[in-house]
């Protein structure tokens, strides 16, 4: 049977906030399978913060997106033909393999990660039970190391990530402030998700907002953002504060990230300086079956819960990663094909 694969090719790289005219689209026609080779129809992919650094051709902890290849991202689909005697026909899988509407793939291709079988909607596993819910898991446990009772701050707290370091460090006993943007998102924190205060960031008053939430001091920082948040931070951060650093959004559109105020250059210059360090999902990636079954547990006992919002149409990309880098979007973004 023949498919046609709709692709985003990335075609130049940006400057500042990545326009229409970054991407091209491209068509191709599937017609056969190779030995030990599956076909993936994608049923949603999965817009995130960090595919603005991999359209950049400079230094990072991965590969810059290529010219001419399709943008960097995940998705999630249905084999729909198989050659292989890994994955059958229906089995729901999902792949890092970049904007395309069809996926052929080798069956051992490492990106590849079979969704088990579960009520969980298919599109949570590239959010809650997916990359950004194991980085929120991974990098809260292994990085922020929690102690019951400890004060936590989670920047973008309605994101992806965030909203599942807040819910994670409640269920281990700490007290948690979210920083969020608007009166929408800050009730949303608290209200549903059970946060125990959220800053408003918009509101302009973060250091003294973020003060009065934290009389105690912070001992665990979530850095999503950097900028304005990480400067309100730094100076709370009690003796022995713990800092994972996610990524910082708020700078992701610099001409040049080697020009830019960092988190690095903000907790590198307090005295004593708090342990902190960048961390990427994939060092545990022989967890990640374990982490996904513990999140989705979380999620069947209605102790993790989160939101999404959902865009219809594979045209729709591009905005899609420009209202994630603008906070436009609720929750986790992704694009249903």
């Amino acid at each position: 049977m023949e498919y046609t694969n709709t692709q985003w090719l990335l075609d130049k790289r940006p400057e500042g906030m990545p326009e229409d005219s970054c991407w091209k689209i491209n068509k191709q026609s599937i017609t056969s399978l190779e030995k030990n080779e599956i076909l993936i129809e994608v049923k949603y992919l999965s817009i995130d913060p960090y595919m603005r650094g991999r359209m950049n051709d400079s230094s990072s902890y991965a590969e810059p997106a290529k010219i001419g290849d399709p943008m960097t991202g995940e998705t999630v689909g249905v084999v729909v033909e198989s050659n292989s005697d890994l994955y059958q026909i229906g089995d729901k899988v999902c792949a890092h393999q970049g904007w395309q509407t069809h996926i052929k793939s080798k069956d051992t291709e490492p990106s590849l990660f079979k969704v088990p079988n579960s009520d969980i909607p298919l599109s949570s596993y590239l959010g809650t039970v997916g990359m950004p819910g194991r980085t929120a898991y991974f990098g809260f446990n292994k990085v922020g190391k929690p102690v019951s009772g400890e004060t936590v701050v989670v920047s973008a707290a309605s994101g992806a990530v965030g909203t599942v370091v807040g819910q994670l460090a409640k269920l281990q006993g700490c007290r948690v402030i979210g920083v969020a943007g608007g009166d929408e998102k800050c009730s949303y924190v608290k209200e549903v998700l059970g946060f125990d205060e959220c800053v408003d960031y918009k509101a302009g008053n973060v250091m003294d907002d973020l003060k009065n939430a934290c009389p105690n001091g912070i001992d665990i920082y979530f850095e999503n953002v950097g900028g304005e948040v990480t400067r309100a931070v730094a100076p709370l951060l009690n003796a022995g504060a713990r800092v994972p650093i996610c990524g910082f959004i708020s700078q992701y559109n610099a001409k040049d990230m080697f020009a830019v105020e960092t988190p690095f250059n903000v907790l590198g210059a307090l005295d004593p300086k708090p342990e902190h360090r960048f961390f990427v999902v994939t060092e545990w990636m022989n967890e990640w079956k374990e982490a996904t079954a513990f999140l989705s547990d979380l999620i069947s006992k209605d102790k993790l819960r989160y939101k999404e919002t959902i865009t219809e149409g594979f045209e729709n990309a591009p905005q899609a990663l420009r209202d994630v880098l603008t906070g436009k979007n609720f929750g986790k973004q992704l694009i249903k094909i």
